[in-house]
This record gives C-alpha cells, structure tokens and sequence, in this order.
C-alpha cells in the first residue's frame, strides 16, 4: 500500500470509527430527535440556499466540458434546494421504522417470538455528480437509525460541503451527535477504495452514480453493496394502448430528464398498431430534441429513421437518445427485455388487464408499471420521502431504497422460565 492509500485508509478508519460510535446513539434516538434534527436542516438549507447556489456555480465553473445529462444532475436550482427541504420534512412526517415489529408468534412451549426492525449500522455511501444526494442519503440514514458516511464526486465537492453544513446544523440542534452524518475529508479516489475495503468497520455501501463507478464498486467491495449497475428501461406499447395516452407517457418516460436511470432508453411498440402510431410517437419524440434509432421492421414504416445496431439495444443513452423495436406481442416484449434490460424498469401502455397482468408477472426486473411513465421510479413518488438509490440486485431490497429498506431485523424471544428439553 502506498502512502496515499495508507492515509486514506486512516482518515476512513477515524470517520468508521465516529460514525459506529453516533450509529450506536441515533439507535436508540426517539423519533421526535430524529425528527427535529431533520426539520432544523430542512429550515437551514431554505436559509443558505444563496450560499448553497453559489457554492454550486463555483462546482460548475471548476468543471468545463461535462456533457449536458452530467451538467443536469450536478446543476442545483432553487426549485431543487427546496425540493431537498421538502424531502426532509417528507421523511420526518414518515413512521419510524426502527423497533416495527414485522412479525410475531407464539410456539407451543409457549416462547414469544417477535422479528423487530433494527438499523444496519454505518452505511458508506458513494455517488457522482448529484449533490442532492448528500441531503436525501443523509435524511433516510438519519431516520433510520444508520450512520452514514458520504464521498460525492469530486466535480460537487462545494455543494455537497454547503449542504452538509445544513444537516450538521441540524444534528446539533436535536443534540444529536454530528458523526452521524459525514462527508469524506478528502476527494481522493484512494479514499473510495479505503471504503470499499473498511469490512467490520462499514456495514453496507450503495454506490450511486454511472456504470463505471458501481462495477468498480461491485469488482472491488469487501463490504456488502446494495446497487444497480445500469438503468436500461423499455416502455413497451402493446395492441390495445389508447394512442393518446400512449403519446404522454413515452414523451414523458424518455425526455423528461434523459440523464436519469429510470429514464426509457428503449421503445418497444406492436406490429399491429406500429404503422398508425409509430409516425406519431416519432413525430413526438423529435419535436422535443431526441434522435431514434429503429430496427428494419420500424425502418419499414419510417425510411427516414437511421438504423439501430445490436449494441444500440444494450445500451443506457443517459440522452435525448432512443432505440425502437417492432415486436410481436407480449412475449416477444419480455424477451428483448430479457436479452437486453437491466432488472432496472419496464413499463406497458394498454387497455388489456389481461395483457398488463402477463407482462408484469412475467419481469425480473424490480419494478414493473402498467399505463405510468417509468420515470415514476424514485423513492419520493414512491411515498418514501426520498431514496438513497434503487437496487436492482436479488437480496435484501429490490428498486427504490428509502427507510424500510435501511432496516434489518433481529429476535425477542419472551418466555416465562422455560428450558430446552
């Protein structure tokens, strides 16, 4: 190890260590604390907000060249400050989900058995670029009952700095302890990989950010990772859409914010009803700014169209980018989603319950919606408040991960003097 790593290394072992020390304490924090810690930061950052833009301006002069999705999700607005002030008041007004108690029988030798929610402990929390995830991490870790500690990408390191001033403000007014929340001492990616390493000292990490930071994550971690590598959602528009609403929800799911992960990177759309609709939704899709690429069967009603590759398919454009494909029903939907997507997002436009009903038991992905765009995929639009990430992995929790998903779970066992036989 070299002695960059190896300060890393300490500087993340002092924070692991502080945060342990907080995770213990914000364990056993009644909800009214956490609760206030969250409403004082909420009125901090609506106060700083000035300081918070400028901070943020200074990022984006620092960062020339970045392409506009990567600008998007680094640039902050006053709209978005006060949507992260609303998104701590939205999880403060949500029920503690520490000490639920999820489960609960009785055996015959009469032992009460009770499965109650427990945070996980010190999360590390590692994104690129969006400096409201510094607010939302840190209010659903808060809630929680987690520690957490956050390393944002180097291009937000101002804003992140001024946002976390927001929410230390906010720890000490609910005597609180502020280790509880941390922001990384240094920008250094020696530091990303002390993290990655820190097993025994970081309970769980979510990575948050492109492709090439979340498999790095998942190549390199000896910590458990909650994650998603890609966001490759299909939007598919079966024989039996109603057009118009058809016309809405695919605008909507691709160029609302293009460079977000549940953003529709992939049209599938009917043979049977192509020909009608298709120049439309075409049509749509090009007055907002966004370049098509179809296959022959799509080139076939629209000449004009260039061509998709087999790559163009696999991949997540984060851009006014579309790839288009004419299919044959719903099978034949799932199984380009299968070959092609990411268990990210998959949504159906149509009027056939039955339909809608097979193409949603037929997914592997995390979440599947029938006649909604896909960009509803976010904690907040969920009803948690915020998210912390989406998760697309088999274990522990599936799409977007707000406090129950921050929750483990341990036994009380009640008895009255038995003893095993």
């Amino acid at each position: 190890m070299n002695a960059i790593a190896e300060d890393a290394a300490r500087l993340l072992e002092a924070a692991a260590r502080a945060a342990r020390a907080a995770a213990a304490a914000l364990a056993r924090a009644p909800r009214p604390a956490k609760d206030r810690a969250l409403a004082a930061a909420a009125a901090a950052l609506r106060r700083e907000a000035p300081a918070i833009l400028a901070a943020n301006e200074a990022d984006l002069a620092a960062a020339p060249g970045l392409t506009s999705a990567f600008r998007d999700r680094l640039t902050l607005t006053p709209a978005r400050i006060e949507a992260m002030a609303q998104g701590l008041e939205d999880v403060a007004a949500l029920p503690d989900p520490v000490g639920r108690v999820l489960a609960e029988w009785t055996r015959p030798n009469g032992l009460l058995i009770r499965r109650v929610a427990q945070p996980i402990g010190v999360i590390g929390m590692i994104f690129e670029s969006r400096p409201n995830v510094t607010a939302d991490a840190a209010a659903l870790c808060l809630k929680s009952g987690n520690a957490v500690i956050l390393r944002g990408g180097s291009e937000g390191t101002r804003s992140a700095a001024a946002i976390h001033a927001c929410l230390a403000e906010g720890l000490r007014a609910a005597g609180l302890p502020e280790a509880a929340v941390q922001v990384a001492p240094t920008a250094d990616r020696a530091f990303v990989g002390a993290m990655l390493r820190a097993s025994g000292l970081i309970d769980l990490i979510v990575p948050r950010g492109g492709k090439g930071l979340v498999t790095r994550v998942l190549e390199e971690a000896r910590v458990p990772v909650l994650a998603h590598a890609e966001g490759l959602c299909h939007t598919y528009v079966h024989a039996a859409a109603e057009p118009e609403m058809a016309r809405r929800i695919l605008a909507n799911a691709k160029m609302r914010r293009t460079g977000i992960c549940g953003a529709t990177e992939t049209l599938l759309i009917d043979a049977a009803i192509a020909p009608s609709l298709l120049p439309l939704l075409v049509a749509d899709l090009r007055a907002l700014g966004c370049e098509v690429r179809a296959d022959a069967r799509a080139r076939a009603i629209l000449p004009d169209l260039p061509a998709a590759t087999e790559q163009d398919f696999a991949t997540e454009w984060l851009d006014a980018v579309l790839s288009v494909r004419v299919v044959d029903g719903v099978e034949d939907a799932l199984a380009h989603i299968r070959r092609y997507g990411s268990e990210h997002t998959e949504a159906i436009v149509t009027a056939d319950e039955a339909a809608a009903r097979e193409f949603l038991d037929g997914l592997d992905s995390a979440v599947g919606m029938w006649n909604a765009s896909t960009q509803f995929c976010d904690g907040g639009e969920f009803g948690f408040g915020a998210e912390i990430g989406i998760a697309t992995g088999r274990l522990h929790a599936r799409g977007p991960v707000g406090l129950e998903q921050l929750c483990t779970y341990r036994y009380h066992v009640l008895g009255s003097g038995q003893v095993r036989p």
